[in-house]
């Protein structure tokens, strides 16, 4: 592995970057960003060791395509068009039917592997990299069939050495899937936040009483709105699904409270208890 490029330096593009100068110190990590400050940043940092242009692609080994989700639909094709034969280009939006469909007919279709590793944090930009952020994590990988196997290889040897498990996916069933476990839940801590400052006008009583519940609760709230806005939009069937599924539960639960049915109340929770397995099974 020589040059990789990263277009798009934030949280996971950056993150993985840091863990690829870890494995291969001898790679030469380019940046390829909108944003000037950004580039300036990352160099700062150590993300990155120097810019680039899409015209440098054609020397590239691997590409991290690492922007907003609507963005991704036309860099995509832009990054395919530059490549050269031997050349993996990876995407990794929180969407993935979207960006499959926009380079299904494209030329270098086989060159691309579409990919969703499942980490991060709620803090945006080149600063938000972490290394290590994906030990242990899984990445979805849809529509593998369609990437040559050689590249596969290539794809799925780094994400392992990243310490990544691996799932296998088509793109309906991730996004249908994601909506419940990641895109509901940034909706949820939204919505709480909202209710709250609404209420609270009074900014210095929410933080006095503010616990470490309220904080980890509502702590995707502070997620970037430039990157959430997008998956919304591209998966609003699913997402509006759980929704109605989740209001529904809000609305019950309301129920319970007016009808003062405690021990249904009771049940309805310790029901729900059992999430502590699964998300005990998932971290093992």
């Amino acid at each position: 592995m020589t040059n990789v490029y990263v277009i798009g330096i934030g949280l996971i593009g950056g993150s993985m970057v840091l863990d690829i100068k870890s494995l291969h110190p001898k790679a030469t990590i380019y940046g390829i960003d909108s944003n000037e400050s950004h580039l300036q940043e990352a160099i700062a940092l150590g993300v990155i060791d120097a810019t680039a242009t899409y015209e440098d692609l054609v020397d590239a080994d691997f590409v991290i395509v690492s922007v907003p989700v609507d963005i991704a639909l036309t860099v995509l094709p832009k990054v395919l068009d530059s490549i050269g034969e031997n050349t993996i280009v990876f995407e990794v939006g929180s969407t993935k039917t979207p960006v499959c469909e926009a380079v299904a007919h494209h030329p270098k279709r086989r060159n691309f592997i579409a990919t969703h590793p499942i980490a991060g944090t709620e803090f945006s930009g080149p600063s938000a990299a972490i290394k290590g952020l994906f030990r242990g994590k899984t990445n979805i990988i849809c529509e593998v069939e369609k990437t040559t196997f050689k590249l596969q290889e290539k794809a799925v040897e780094l994400f392992k050495s990243m310490g990544m498990r691996i799932r296998y996916m088509d793109p309906k069933s991730h996004d249908k899937h994601i909506a419940y476990v990641s895109h509901l839940s940034h909706i949820s801590a939204f919505m709480l936040g909202k209710t709250v400052i609404d209420k609270e006008k009074d900014e210095q009583d929410i933080f006095d009483m503010a616990g470490s519940g309220f904080e980890s609760t509502v702590r995707l709230a502070k997620s970037s709105p430039a990157m959430w806005t997008p998956i919304f939009k591209q998966n609003n069937k699913q997402v509006v699904k759980t929704l109605e599924e989740y209001i529904s539960n809000l609305s019950k639960f309301k129920e319970l409270l007016l009808n003062e049915d405690y021990d249904a109340i009771y049940n309805e929770m310790q029901s729900v208890n059992k999430i502590k397995e699964i998300l005990n099974g998932m971290k093992k």
